[in-house]
């Protein structure tokens, strides 16, 4: 096995075999308001595509993904759709095909326009849609 951790906080083992998976047949599926995510694990990397419709993320009350901010990280490749993302600090920016982004946690974010966005993740995936359910608040 192969060990991987250039400074992630999260490590993982790599078989020392050829894996080959497709988002078309998950492993596992995880549905949340206005989206869905689709996960595969491969090397001990969790992949996950998440489509998410318009009236489905950030700031914006109709297109909110959740009623909190997003605490994990996100790093991914951005297929399709616009998605405008405002940090903590301010900074913001917009995202659309052929972007790759990395988002660290504290962030809201939310579809801009029509079209759904569609992202690969490779960060942030493991946990991602299974924690605090939409209207449920942290203590």
């Amino acid at each position: 096995m192969l060990t991987h951790n250039p400074g992630c906080k999260e490590s993982f083992e790599m078989e020392n075999k050829m894996t080959k998976k497709n988002l078309a047949a998950p492993d596992e599926v995880r549905t949340f308001p206005k989206g869905r995510l689709e996960l595969a694990k491969v090397g001990g990397i969790a992949f996950g595509k998440r489509p998410c419709c318009p009236g489905g993320n950030g700031r914006k009350a109709s297109n909110r993904l959740s009623e909190r901010k997003l605490h994990g990280p996100h790093t991914q490749y951005h297929v399709s759709g616009r998605l405008h993302v405002v940090m903590d600090d301010g900074h913001e920016d917009e995202f659309g095909p052929g972007d790759f982004s990395n988002i660290p946690p504290g962030h809201d974010a939310w579809v801009v326009g029509d079209q759904p966005v569609v992202v690969i993740d490779v960060t942030g995936m493991k946990e991602y849609a299974k924690e605090i359910s939409i209207g449920e608040r942290a203590s």
